[in-house]
């Protein structure tokens, strides 16, 4: 199976996570991608190959221009103000309710001001290194597209940042631009296909079901830790089905908890039903290996081996099938789980 990956994600390095009150040593870091690039290049089966450069009209595809421009900028603007700072929170954001029974705001001229206006919490901070790390995941996301628009039935690409958590205006969950959902969308519009988009993260994909849920050209499918007690909290509810010419193409799977191999392989059988139902050219995977038994900030099940059983039914589908990273936060655990999902679909 032909792997892409690149070092630009190694300018992203978070040292301090803002999460339960606390600032601690972040759960997303260089290190979960340096563990299952030493896993898969020790193993023959998987071929590396560099992304190529993309632009950014991919991203504009997907986003508020306004986003990609506050991103690209935003870190520099703020350490003019403030010499020395390395890595950059909100203390500020923005709520509709704050301009209740008046105009709809503006993006805020202060530069603290305009960092809570485009994210939404406090874990994913914005260092000098993170829009070159951003671009690098998206050009790695529709490199690996591409080897399979081009032949190959299943490609892996090794995606650092994160993505599925960023809405259409907003970065926030680790994630800053949506990899998953800039690949589906552009393989929808350019080829006039239906796409499907299946995220198997613990944490559901609050941005990708928000880009989506009004469309019928991109289907999204979602097995998460269920919103009653996992992050993001207010989405990813069993009832959220889309809206208006999306109506019935978003389909969630909330999981009960400590949700074992079987409980979730189940679960994921009749997802691909429903997905095959749908009648998709390509499947695009949002591959979460957080939902691993002894992953430090989630709550399933899944053993090692269950990630290989849920590669092999993805691969039962016959689908050309496009995986990207998304989390997975046990990094002892992590090279051999992404292995073991991916020879599962068929490395």
């Amino acid at each position: 199976m032909k792997v892409v990956y690149t070092p630009a994600h190694l300018q992203h390095d978070p040292h301090v996570e803002i999460e339960n009150s606390s600032a601690h040593n972040p759960w997303e870091h260089i290190g979960r991608a340096e563990a299952i690039r030493e896993t898969l290049a020790a193993d023959s089966r998987f071929q590396f190959s560099a992304p190529t450069e993309w632009g950014t009209d991919p991203i504009v595809g997907v986003h508020n221009p306004g986003l990609l421009k506050f991103l690209e900028e935003g870190w520099q603007l703020y350490a003019t103000k403030y010499p020395g700072v390395r890595e950059v929170t909100p203390d500020f954001f923005y709520r509709p309710a704050l301009r209740d029974k008046m105009s709809e705001v503006r993006e805020p001229q202060a530069i603290n001001g305009r960092i809570g206006y485009w994210c939404f919490e406090t874990t994913t901070p914005l260092l000098e290194g993170t829009y070159a790390a951003a671009r690098g995941a998206v050009d790695t996301a529709m490199t690996t597209m591409q080897m399979v628009l081009d032949g190959e039935r299943a490609a892996y690409g090794l995606c650092r940042p994160p993505g599925h958590h960023a809405t259409a205006d907003l970065y926030g969950g680790y994630c800053f631009f949506n990899n998953a959902a800039i690949v589906a969308h552009h393989v929808a519009r350019t080829t006039g296909t239906k796409v499907t988009l299946l995220d198997v993260d613990y944490h559901h994909g609050n941005g990708s079901q928000q880009i989506f849920y009004d469309r019928d050209d991109v289907q999204y499918v979602s097995l998460h830790g269920d919103p009653a007690r996992a992050y993001p909290y207010s989405i990813g509810f069993a009832d959220e089905t889309g809206s208006g010419r999306g109506l019935g193409c978003n389909i969630n799977y909330p999981m009960p908890l400590r949700a074992d191999d079987d409980t979730y392989v189940a679960a994921l059988a009749d997802a691909l039903e429903r997905i095959s139902a749908f009648g998709p050219s390509l499947l695009v995977v949002s591959l979460g290996l957080d939902t691993f038994i002894t992953d430090p900030i989630c709550d399933l099940a899944v053993t090692t081996d269950g990630m290989g059983r849920c590669g092999a039914l993805v691969r039962q589908l016959g689908l050309p099938t496009v995986v990207l990273q998304e989390g997975g936060y046990d990094v002892a655990a992590l090279g051999a789980n992404a292995q073991s999902w991916l020879v599962g679909l068929g490395a």
